[in-house]
């Protein structure tokens, strides 16, 4: 099938635009298939792009007719906990088709389009089938495309198999994405493409994701592009999970999918900026308590395993407690290596010097062969119940669950069912070895964040990572980090990656550029992973900052970068005082002129020409400009 503006006859067109009027989307049911185009500004940014669902009860890709249409507003303002902004508000028209099969079959499709951004989801309500009155559905699989213009270039990561990586613990979203890529590139590992996924259009960007994915459903990804097909939605592969659960989604009638979104823009400010994950969504329950955003150390990233014992631990909480840090974070194999009883010792001593403890847990399970205990604490709701209510009586306030098994709907009920127990005992929650948030922010209100993504235990473990960690970390403020919250899992403060702070090999990254990734990189909960020695060996003015260092945001503002290579962002703090971050993953100094006219900033945290770390004065001409050079790997911060 071939599905381009050249030979597609739109006929019975429905169109709607969003509140401004700059975002049009057109939808067709020419020779009885589903189609869908976008244009922002009179600019093709999606070419006509299929949509439909295979379902139990029927085919509903083609034979298709559509035989009803309407058109309504849509507002709300909400606050939000733990996002880039602590509040939003929304305003969309909404666009519902009513389509029906050759078999007279029924179903809606429903599009949301705000300025710079458009959902759709599909609405099935109960209906006759095979003179069955059906009440339940199964979603085998989705016809929904994004078939973007020729010469789009690709900021996207590869899905991989099921079972793959260090103990089967994968698909675990931790491959490396490319940058400017071509979209006819092959994914590496035959499975497409994870969700978000971020497009450079010849005139335009594009981010295409999902949001509100609950038990209710399963994960999804995108596929193989297609000439002249472009993406499609793509749903878990049958062996993830260890091959238990189903590869399609089961919902009941009258039923719902999630939302795919697509951001769009002229410019990266609308893709840096966008809310649409939060704004599609709902609570699902209220929160047991006044969860509390804060800084966490990390023994486990440089010391690893052998730290996990009472002394050692001991050390991060009193490095905790001197920077003023609210959490210390004690990784696998605590309940071997210190022990329950021990644990409780050390949650006391840690709540006498003012910080809180979070536990690491393994999430199995059957699902990949990852050794580390604690095991069989999260995975059964009996012995969730009994594992949380010991730790709310010790005073624990998280947990770090990791090692998932894919994207099925039986796993998204496991996040699900760890994230609403924790609740009821007033425990956040931290993902890693996981899939990405879909909304998970504000539907889950103990939710803090998920790694899903290359993170900083791979700067450890391979110089490679490390060389690429400035990429990294200025390419994700435009695609995961866009989407959800990100643990990266550390602003990282040693010279080098060993607990002497000798051995190893180096951290390629300025010092400033650490700091200013912990302004950069979003979190409601930011792990600085200093080391002990770091209270002797840093500069004063750095460990000043670090202890100041905010998390929550009621603002974010694109100011300047290109994924990859730089990025400048401005973020108000729940305080009211705003901070500039920049990163520059260049081999060359990258100069800018920032207009800070209508900021009151007044100091600036610098790399020199050698590298080394500076405080200064910000100086601004008379028109509130100020030209500021970020070196290679290097960062910048302004407040």
């Amino acid at each position: 099938m071939t599905l381009t503006s050249s030979v597609l006859a739109w006929a019975g067109d429905v169109n709607v635009f969003s509140p401004d009027g700059k975002v049009e989307v057109k939808v067709s049911d020419a020779g009885g298939r589903m189609y869908y185009s976008i244009a922002l500004d009179g600019q093709e940014m999606l070419q006509p792009s299929a949509l439909g669902l295979k379902t139990s009860i029927g085919d509903f890709t083609r034979n298709l007719s559509i035989f009803n249409s309407s058109q309504s507003s849509v507002t709300s303002s909400y606050q939000m906990r733990g996002t880039k902004a602590a509040s939003a508000d929304y305003s969309a028209n909404r666009l519902s088709i009513d389509v029906k099969n050759k078999d007279g079959q029924k179903m809606s499709i429903v599009f949301q389009v705000s300025n710079n951004d458009v959902a759709f989801r599909y609405e099935m309500p109960r209906q006759k089938w095979q003179k069955k009155d059906m009440k339940r559905v199964r979603i085998m699989s989705e016809a929904s495309s994004f078939n973007l213009p020729a010469g789009t270039t690709t900021f996207i990561s590869p899905q991989i198999g099921p079972e793959r990586g260090w103990e089967q613990t994968k698909p675990s979203y931790e491959e490396v994405y490319c940058a400017d890529g071509a979209m006819d590139t092959p994914s590496k590992y035959n499975h497409g493409y994870i969700f978000p996924a971020l497009f450079h259009l010849p005139k335009g960007w594009v981010l295409i994701s999902e949001t509100g994915v609950s038990s209710a459903y399963c994960g999804s990804h995108l596929s193989d592009w297609q000439a002249g097909i472009g993406y499609t939605v793509a749903y878990p592969d049958n062996g993830e999970n260890n091959g238990y659960g189903t590869d399609f989604a089961a919902i009941p009638l009258p039923g719902k999918t999630p939302w795919r979104t697509i951001t769009l823009g002229t410019s990266l400010k609308p893709i840096v900026e966008t809310t649409i994950s939060y704004d599609l969504v709902e609570p699902l329950y209220e929160p047991s308590t006044d969860y509390m955003p804060g800084r966490y150390t990390w023994s486990w990233l440089i010391w690893q395993d052998n730290s996990i014992n009472y002394e050692d631990q001991v050390k991060f909480i009193d490095l905790a407690s001197a920077m003023g840090f609210e959490y210390c974070l004690v990784d696998n194999w605590w309940d071997t290596q210190i022990g329950r009883d021990r644990i409780a010792e050390l949650s006391k001593y840690a709540q006498s010097k003012g910080v809180h403890l979070m536990l690491w847990y393994n999430s199995n399970g059957y699902w990949n062969d990852a050794p580390q205990g604690p095991r069989d604490c999260m995975n059964t709701s009996i012995a969730r119940e009994r594992e949380m209510k010991w730790m709310q009586s010790i005073g624990i306030k998280g947990i770090k669950v990791d090692f998932f098994g894919g994207d099925k709907q039986q796993t998204m009920q496991l996040y699900e069912d760890i994230l609403s127990d924790a609740n009821r005992y007033g425990l956040q929650v931290i993902f890693h070895g996981c899939t990405m948030p879909r909304g998970w922010e504000k539907m889950y209100p103990n939710y803090v964040a998920s790694e899903a993504v290359l993170a900083s235990e791979n700067v450890f473990f391979d110089e490679g990572a490390a060389i690429r960690e400035p990429f990294d970390l200025t390419l994700h403020p435009f695609c995961r980090n866009a989407t959800g919250a990100m643990d990266w899992g550390g602003v990282i403060m040693n010279k080098y990656l060993s607990k002497d702070n000798k051995s190893r090999h180096s951290r390629k990254t300025t010092d400033i550029f650490e700091m200013a990734s912990g302004i950069v990189m979003q979190t409601s909960v930011q792990c600085v992973a200093m080391q002990p020695n770091n209270l002797s060996e840093l500069p004063q003015f750095e460990s000043d900052f670090l202890r100041g260092l905010p998390t929550t945001w009621q603002e974010t503002r694109f100011i300047e970068g290109y994924p990859g290579k730089y990025v400048v962002l401005a973020r108000k703090s729940t305080d009211g005082k705003w901070y500039i971050a920049g990163l520059n993953a260049q081999k060359e100094p990258v100069t800018l002129t920032l207009d800070l006219s209508q900021y009151s900033l007044t100091d600036l945290y610098i790399d020199n020409k050698k590298q080394e770390p500076m405080l200064t004065k910000l100086k601004t001409d008379k028109k509130g400009k100020a030209r500021i050079t970020i070196q290679p790997n290097g960062g910048m911060i302004i407040k």
